[in-house]
């Protein structure tokens, strides 16, 4: 399935109650950047709607692998 990224505003305040895992919040900015996979970017917007966010931009993203050492 694809992954889309996902960018929003996030005030500094709401960082711990509306951000979610895959994600990234920059408070000083007050933007988060969340991955969600989905079958399509319009789905990922659903998504983010739902968990009480508003989708400024959805693109796919393709994520690298960690390498274990």
């Amino acid at each position: 399935m694809p992954s889309y990224l996902v960018e929003t505003y996030l005030a500094k305040g709401d960082a711990v109650d509306r951000c979610l895992a895959r994600s990234i919040h920059v408070p000083e900015d007050e933007i988060c950047f969340l991955v969600v996979d989905a079958p399509s970017s319009s789905e990922a917007a659903v998504a983010a709607r739902r968990a009480g966010l508003d989708p400024i931009r959805v693109v796919e993203a393709i994520l690298s692998e960690r390498q274990e050492t």
